[in-house]
């Protein structure tokens, strides 16, 4: 056969790309036709190195179509921004190039000193994601710590490598056998290393290995730029951060000196608290609540404590206290709600606010005591020399607003004496809400208040300075007077009153010297409610007490039906009879004279103070 043509044949067979099977086409057609043995011979060489032309061939196809890939994702790479976006490219791409069930990526962790998984494609078990390797052990330590690319076709059965108990059980749970590892250089130094691997056994050629090691090449230069671009990024948020800072420090600043000149203003004036609120929520916006020194909720104590100790303002889950203190002396705080990002300059706004209310305080206490002495001062004489009253005490009483030619009620109050200070700020603050005055005497807050029903007034004062003050409180109170040379006799009988309640164990309580009607003086001298009660009931009580009778309330009963027994027994709604055995048994306790006229008064007396002792 011509060469040339059996030339001719292979070059077809190359030129469409016959699969390799085919090539053995012509020697069998020659065998047929009864073809020469140098023939056949001759036929053979030319098909050996036909099939050696088609393996270069391909070779060569595969190797552009992987640079191909190669550039594609050198251009992919560049274009991303985001270093996980980058790494998470990468590993996507080397398992498509290398045709590999799994492709995973690690990094060196400059702090621990070891190796740690930071990208994976293909992986299903979670063990191993969360893989960490030392520097130098298993096979990626060994290619990160060797800077050398490394593949074993057998994981498990490679001896080459030391083999970590933990990396093993992950590799195991992910089901790998062959796995291919190059270093991630930038330069010298090692980022982390590049792995494909598959789950069956595969020997890795040296282009497979040269291709992943220059994917390698390309990543560590885009993780590199990436990272970069993230520290660029970062520094210019940071810039902007501190633009931002600089501005809203300046800002707090300038709202700083504003309030300054605020408060400044309201301290020279003596403003009010409410003003300075108003000036702070204007300054610093959210909503202020101004506490008092007993005002704070329970919630809220552990913060003014805790301002009032370090002397600061400080913030408990969005809600700033700063204490209200002048030296020793407190007065609450203030509570700014509705601004976390209180601080620097704003911060010492709200500390400046609470130290110009505590000036305000201290002043409006110091001008309020010298009223309250100036007023007290005007109660004693009223108190003492009323009687011998001139034109100088009117005009005292005049200078400070009390008409004492007018009709007044004059009201004593009581309380413990460690409370007696809070008592005369309170008594004169709800004096001067009815145009009327208020003092301390003989360790007592007297009040005379214009226009008021002395009951009513007593009852009033007796629960409302007791809120004030947080103790009870016992007021008594003397009719409506008129003119300062009646005050001392009022004052007596409001006193008397007022040591009646005490005697009947009503403290706490308010009521007028005419509500208790000739009791209030008989117990005003001195007389003791419960020996007096007991010197006259005592039998009888002790009986009803030890037998559980109802001889006490027979009596009532009876007195209170003018000595009727048919009346009586129908309010004790029981028999005429039982009433009448009833008297019977408290004539043998207390006498058979019991029902003449002065016992009788005595036991009426006795039933009445024992009612209200109970009352």
């Amino acid at each position: 056969m011509d060469s040339t043509l059996t030339d001719t044949q292979f070059l077809g067979l190359l030129a469409r790309d016959a699969p390799p099977e085919e090539y053995d086409e012509p020697v069998r057609a020659a065998k047929a036709t009864g073809a020469g043995p140098e023939e056949i011979a001759e036929l053979e060489r030319a098909k050996v190195l036909a099939l050696r032309v088609r393996r270069a061939l391909e070779h060569r196809r595969r190797r552009e179509i992987e640079l191909e890939a190669l550039f594609e994702t050198a251009g992919d790479l560049a274009g991303l921004q985001d270093v996980d976006a980058v790494l998470n490219a990468i590993v996507r791409r080397a398992r498509t190039l290398l045709h590999t069930d799994v492709a995973y990526l690690t990094l060196i962790d400059p702090v621990r000193g070891d190796t740690y998984m930071r990208a994976t494609a293909g992986v299903v078990s979670a063990s191993f994601q969360q893989v960490r390797l030392a520097m130098g052990a298993g096979l990626g330590g060994l290619v990160a710590d060797t800077s050398l690319p490394y593949a074993t076709d057998d994981y498990a059965d490679d001896q080459r490598f030391d083999h970590v108990l933990d990396v093993d059980s992950a590799v195991s749970d992910e089901g790998l056998v062959a796995i291919l590892g190059v270093p991630l250089l930038l330069g010298p130094q090692v980022l982390g290393v590049l792995f494909a691997a598959d789950r069956s056994r595969r020997p890795f050629a040296r282009d497979e290995i040269s291709l992943l090691c220059s994917l390698a090449a390309h990543a560590a230069i885009s993780i590199d730029g990436a990272r970069l671009l993230e520290e660029a990024r970062a520094a210019v948020r940071e810039l902007d951060a501190a633009n931002t800072l600089v501005r809203r420090h300046s800002q707090a600043v300038e709202r700083a000196a504003e309030a300054h000149d605020r408060f400044a203003d309201l301290a020279l004036r003596g403003a009010g608290v409410d003003e300075v609120a108003a000036a702070v929520t204007e300054v610093l916006g959210g909503r202020l609540t101004v506490l008092d020194a007993d005002g704070a909720p329970t919630e809220w104590l552990d913060a003014v404590a805790e301002s009032r100790a370090e002397g600061r303002a400080v913030c408990r889950d969005g809600t700033w206290f700063a204490a209200v203190v002048a030296g020793s002396e407190e007065f609450g705080a203030l509570v700014l709600q509705g601004r976390k990002d209180l601080e620097g300059a704003d911060q010492r706004v709200l500390e400046r606010a609470a130290l110009v209310t505590a000036l305000l305080q201290l002043m409006k206490r110091t001008a309020m005591e010298t009223e309250n002495r100036i007023r007290g001062e005007l109660i004693s004489d009223l108190v003492t020399n009323g009687e011998r009253a001139g034109p100088a005490l009117r005009e005292r009483a005049r200078q400070v607003g009390f008409d004492c030619d007018g009709e007044f009620a004059v009201v004593v109050a009581q309380t413990d004496r460690e409370r007696l200070h809070r008592l005369a700020f309170a008594a004169s603050h709800l004096a001067s809400q009815s145009d009327g005055i208020a003092g301390l005497h003989q360790d007592r807050a007297v009040l005379l208040l214009p226009g008021e029903e002395a009951g009513a007034a007593a009852r009033r004062l007796a629960k409302e300075l007791a809120v004030a003050i947080g103790q009870p409180v016992t007021v008594g109170a003397a009719e409506p007077v008129s003119g300062p040379e009646r005050v001392p006799a009022a004052h007596a009988e409001a006193r008397k009153c007022l040591e009646a309640l005490m005697a009947l164990g009503r403290c706490g309580d308010g009521t007028s010297s005419r509500e208790l009607g000739f009791m209030g003086v008989l117990l005003g001298e001195g007389r003791g409610v419960e020996r007096f009660v007991n010197g006259v009931l005592g039998p009888v009580l002790e009986y009803d007490e030890r037998r559980g009778t109802g001889l006490i309330q027979t009596l009532e009963m009876y007195f209170a039906n003018g000595g009727n027994l048919t009346r009586a027994k129908d309010d004790l709604h029981v028999h005429v009879n039982t009433v009448a055995q009833r008297l019977d048994r408290v004539s043998q306790l207390l006498g058979s004279d019991w029902q003449e006229a002065e016992p009788a008064l005595e036991i009426q007396l006795a039933l009445r103070l024992h009612r209200l002792v109970r009352s």
